[in-house]
């Protein structure tokens, strides 16, 4: 079901529970922000650029997009923050992965697409990137551009090996995004946007 928290992990997490695989790798940003008492997150390695991108064949910037220029996602936070930003714009579901997404884009069907910028670039499909958007503007989602390296609880052997993956500053910071997140009891389907830099040493 659509919506749902973890509609992302489920089938990945029940092969991990029955042990047919010892770590799961996943976007952060679709790990439930309370994971269930078998599994733990042993590294998160070094964060990619966490902002989102508008990606467009004719305009650069969101202030570039004509009156009623159609936009397409489905997330509800980068709508929300859209019509904060441009209510005249007309935001019409995207669905599928980046690739099925680029292709809606290039045949027309939509003026501009906002999608991860961190998913582009490991992807290699920056070339229509256009505007690379401020925190300011558009929020992201918690977690966004970081990875999760995720293990059954107390499986110390896999959790060593992997220790070298994880990030201090990648952890520190989507630690303190994803408490924002619970506090406020959102999913991975809740408009809810957090940013947090880490600052110490």
């Amino acid at each position: 079901k659509v919506g749902t928290k973890g509609m992302f992990t489920k089938e990945i997490e029940d092969a991990l529970a029955s042990k047919q695989i010892d770590l799961a790798v996943h976007s952060l940003k679709d790990l439930p922000t309370e994971l269930a008492a078998q599994f733990e997150i042993a590294a998160i390695p070094a964060r990619e650029d966490p902002r989102d991108a508008l990606c467009s064949g004719q305009y650069s910037t969101i202030e570039d997009l004509p009156l009623h220029a159609k936009v397409g996602t489905s997330s509800l936070r980068r709508e929300a923050q859209l019509r904060a930003l441009r209510p005249d714009l007309l935001i019409h579901p995207l669905r599928g992965n980046v690739d099925t997404r680029l292709r809606k884009l290039e045949a027309g069907d939509y003026d501009a697409i906002i999608l991860a910028l961190s998913g582009l670039r490991r992807l290699g499909r920056t070339e229509l990137v256009r505007q690379i958007m401020p925190t300011e503007i558009m929020c992201p989602a918690a977690g966004q551009g970081a990875l999760a390296i995720e293990i059954r609880a107390g499986d110390d052997d896999v959790r060593s090996a992997l220790a070298f993956l994880d990030d201090k500053a990648a952890r520190s910071e989507t630690q303190c995004e994803r408490a924002l997140l619970k506090t406020l009891g959102g999913g991975c389907q809740v408009p809810v946007g957090a940013s947090a830099k880490f600052g110490g040493s």
